[in-house]
């Protein structure tokens, strides 16, 4: 099930308090107000996934079905490439940091049983 804009408001909240003043800073640096984008196939049946920030060709977004944060490269605004798809379960300061060093593993897109 899709996260609510009202839920999603609560883990970037939660997500920055954690992070302390410097996440912070950074984060009034990339931030966008969050907008879903897509990534097929699996953002379609919730519309997309919402994206809260953006540097350069990289995009801080929420995997609402994995339950946490992603940085993810694209091409295009509004899409993230299919193979950008990954199962992180980060906090927002954890990806913030991903996004500002550059640096932190991916662990990839979902694997059949």
């Amino acid at each position: 099930m899709a996260i609510s804009r009202e839920d999603l408001q609560r883990e970037i909240d939660r997500g920055l308090a954690a992070g302390g003043e410097s996440t912070r800073a950074f984060c009034r640096q990339v931030a966008r107000e969050p907008v879903k984008w897509q990534l097929h196939p699996w953002g379609d049946d919730g519309g997309g996934f919402w994206v809260v920030g953006v540097l350069g060709d990289r995009v801080v977004w929420f995997n609402d079905i994995e339950g946490g944060f992603n940085v993810s490269t694209f091409e295009r605004e509004g899409e993230i490439p299919e193979d950008q798809y990954f199962c992180n379960q980060d906090e927002l300061h954890w990806s913030l940091e991903k996004l500002r060093t550059g640096e932190g593993q991916d662990l990839g897109p979902p694997r059949a049983p």
